[in-house]
């Protein structure tokens, strides 16, 4: 079978291209690709090339798959797995298997499977690791945004707190705690705001800050202070842009104690220290946001480290059980990671979308990989709508929810939308 896919040649050289996968193996699976979202993990990877941790050193002979957020359908099925899985069925796929005591990840390591593909072979490996993730809902971009919604979990409980006067680690943000999420109206602080009003464990006082008067007017609308008070937090936004001394504006919103729990949603220099210093006693400094700069660094108050009992941690993605928490809450209904996605766009938009994707504002970019269509954002429908039918029907479906993605906006498009 022919599949269309962009692979990774080397630093700053992806390409989309046609080409035939090899016939499939007994411990293999053979898929067609429906979503993928467009994380900054591809990005950086895209940047570095074969010097990223997770890409081949040989990859401009083997060119590898990009994409990691992914979604699709089980077409074939080999022997080995005919007992657990079936064509027909869809599926979502937790890259990070570490836990095998590898650093390879499709959508990085692959020649034949990552999600910037109209069809992949999924390696035995991915099985055997569990991280082939039967998916029940009707939607597919809700299973492509589960992998980043998974990284917003680990996050959460990688957070830990240590009783005074013991050795004792209790992973998690504080229950009914102080929190802040730095830098937090981007698309995957969208998704904590949400995780924290709605999963399992919640702050008492949330604190979302940016310097983007925009993001936050957006977020505050997503996520309005009066909804949040019914989940029983007190949602508080602050443009520290405008504040002269914003680590003590922020430290006084917690009656000068600090915060429980610091998540840093952008890798700046200015931000971690900010965090630092509104750190509260035992308080946890989650460093969420990956820099591409190898040498990124910050100051720290090592002072506050001895006396003060203040902690860092930092993840690097999250685990399949964290991705099974998020589909188990998207399928309650509880999140809607919807409000990530501002984009959407056909495979050959994916190159233009990776390379720039610091420049292009706005929040996840989404891609539905069988089809033609330039990155498009949902608040420019309208405007395109003018002279393209497509694009018209999109903006009717979208206007009517918010300008928030869903079901029927996902239907239309696959429906409407000319095949790649």
């Amino acid at each position: 079978m022919k599949t269309k896919a962009v692979r990774i040649y080397g630093k700053r050289d992806l390409r989309l291209e046609e080409f035939e996968l090899p016939p499939l193996k007994d411990d293999e699976i053979l898929a067609q690709i429906v979503s993928d979202s467009i994380c900054m993990s591809s990005h950086k990877a895209a940047l570095q090339g074969a010097d990223h941790k997770r890409v081949p050193d040989d990859v401009h002979e083997n060119p590898t798959i990009i994409g990691h957020e992914f979604a699709g359908v089980i077409l074939e099925v080999g022997r080995k797995w005919q007992h657990k899985f079936s064509p027909g069925q869809k599926f979502s796929i937790q890259p990070a298997m570490a836990h095998m005591g590898t650093l390879d990840a499709p959508g990085y390591s692959y020649r034949y499977i990552g999600g910037d593909a109209t069809h992949v072979i999924i390696p035995g490996i991915v099985m055997e690791a569990d991280c082939l993730l039967p998916y029940d809902g009707e939607a597919f971009f809700p299973a492509s945004l589960s992998e980043p919604m998974s990284c917003i979990v680990g996050a959460f409980h990688a957070s830990y707190h240590v009783p005074p006067g013991t050795y004792k680690h209790e992973m998690g943000i504080r229950e009914g705690g102080m929190m802040a999420i730095l830098a937090g109206t981007g698309p995957m602080g969208l998704g904590a705001i949400d995780y924290a009003l709605h999963g399992g464990r919640k702050p008492s006082l949330l604190v979302v800050t940016d310097i983007d008067e925009k993001r936050l007017a957006r977020a505050a609308c997503l996520f309005t202070p009066e909804s949040a008070m019914k989940e029983g937090v007190k949602l508080v936004y602050v443009n520290t842009g405008k504040t002269d001394n914003p680590a003590a504006f922020l430290r006084n919103l917690t009656g000068g104690k600090g915060f429980d729990d610091v998540f840093v949603f952008a890798p700046v220099r200015q931000v971690v220290e900010q965090a630092d210093a509104i750190l509260g006693f035992d308080g946890c400094l989650n460093f969420f946001a990956g820099p591409t700069d190898t040498a990124f660094s910050a100051s720290l108050n090592f002072y506050n480290v001895h006396y003060a009992f203040t902690h860092i941690t930092g993840t690097s993605g999250g685990n399949t059980d964290d991705m099974r928490e998020s589909l188990r809450l998207m399928g309650e209904g509880k999140i809607n990671p919807a409000v990530m996605i501002t984009h959407v766009g056909g495979l050959d938009s994916v190159i233009d979308t990776t390379l720039n994707l610091p420049q292009i504002p706005g929040g996840k970019k989404l891609i539905y990989t069988n089809i033609s269509m330039p990155l498009v954002s949902l608040y420019r429908l309208e405007e395109m709508g003018k002279t393209d039918p497509l694009f018209r029907g999109l903006h009717e479906i979208v206007s009517r929810n918010d300008y928030i993605w869903n079901l029927e906006a996902e239907r239309y498009l696959l429906a409407n939308a000319r095949p790649i």
